[in-house]
């Protein structure tokens, strides 16, 4: 193998490392089956909820991740393998995933760590069904303005029923 050769697998190792070290997660999904234009839209799908998606080597993946709280994803790089990684939410890459999938119904997930948890392809199809932050904290919202709003009409109706009685 030559030094050029190496040079440039040691920049691909490199590069991954530096992705998971600012990652809150990382999903790997098997993509085998999509056309180009299915992988061409998931691609801008995913580009537009600002998750990295890359195909790599399993062996670049493997020797990136030694080391790290990713390396149980190891067993789970065994044949078409794409990573899919998120910088500031930790479940977007299974939540936007998961649509693909149930979209497409192409493809698989094998694995994730999610903040530094390990889990198996249905943890992380379960974890895809947990709403995005704003969607819990809209309602969040919404419950407490229920009650709020109710106990404001029952104070204006009482003062309605007080200013009709004088």
């Amino acid at each position: 193998m030559s030094a050029e050769s190496m040079k440039r697998k040691q920049a691909v190792i490199d590069e991954i490392k530096g992705k998971l070290e600012k990652a809150e997660s990382a999903v790997i999904i098997d993509y085998l089956g999509t056309t180009v234009e299915q992988a061409n839209a998931m691609r801008r799908k995913l580009r537009d909820a600002e998750v990295d998606y890359t195909v790599y080597k399993n062996t670049m993946i493997v020797r990136a991740i030694d080391g790290t709280p990713f390396e149980p994803l190891k067993d789970a790089l065994k044949g078409p393998s794409a990573i899919a990684i998120s910088y500031d939410d930790a479940i977007k890459p299974a939540r936007v995933l998961a649509g693909i999938i149930k979209e497409y119904n192409k493809m698989a997930f094998k694995a994730g760590v999610v903040e530094g948890v390990y889990y198996d392809a249905d943890g992380v199809k379960e974890l895809s069904a947990i709403p995005s932050r704003d969607e819990l904290i809209a309602k969040f919202m919404g419950s407490i303005q229920s009650p709020v709003g109710k106990f404001v009409r029952t104070l204006a109706a009482v003062a309605d029923a007080k200013a009709t009685a004088e």
